[in-house]
């Protein structure tokens, strides 16, 4: 069981990893640091979306729309802190 817990907590690790590179990237694209005609970067930042919509979509549909301001990394963020807590209060079911 301990490797379930490890599994986990290493799986909320990458998506909290990725969530922030990807939070950071479209502030730089925004403010045009970054420019999406370079290859690599688009790449990038294809790859991350696809990797995080579906994550995100699910929760986009249940929150109710708000303009330009995409809530659902922020919801997301919450839900990973609250679970990544529960297992950490619960780690005796997981290493006992």
């Amino acid at each position: 069981m301990t490797t379930l817990y490890q599994a986990i907590m290493l799986i909320l690790d990458v998506v909290w990893f990725l969530m922030i590179a990807h939070i950071i990237m479209s502030w730089l694209i925004n403010f045009q640091v970054l420019n999406l005609r370079q290859p690599l970067i688009a790449q990038l930042w294809d790859g991350l979306n696809r990797i995080l919509e579906p994550i995100y979509g699910p929760i986009r549909r249940l929150l109710p729309y708000t303009g330009g301001l995409d809530l659902a990394p922020l919801v997301v963020f919450i839900g990973i802190i609250i679970l990544r807590q529960a297992l950490a209060n619960n780690a005796g079911f997981f290493l006992g």
